[in-house]
């Protein structure tokens, strides 16, 4: 597996601060040095019935990926997402 350190990944949740439209709930972060991306928000909660998140990388090099992770609960902490990028 091939990791890409200091790539950029973008999100938007709702959380209990506000709607996954809202700007402040939208956010980008760097992979680190491993390639993994860790973000720390407020809780997550349900929209549309189910907590979830948006995950988006668009590098240009390589085709798109957006993903809507759904949490098994909506008291959990933490949400992962693994993703494989393919060529563009």
């Amino acid at each position: 597996m091939r990791r890409f350190p200091g790539s950029e990944s973008r999100s938007g949740h709702t959380t209990t601060e506000g709607h996954e439209r809202d700007p402040h709930s939208h956010g980008a972060t760097l992979s680190d040095a491993n390639g993994e991306f860790r973000l720390e928000m407020p809780q997550i909660v349900p929209a549309f019935g189910q907590a979830h998140g948006h995950l988006a990388y668009d590098s240009g090099d390589f085709k798109t990926v957006f993903l809507r992770p759904v949490m098994d609960s909506a008291s959990d902490t933490t949400l992962h997402a693994d993703f494989v990028l393919q060529s563009a």
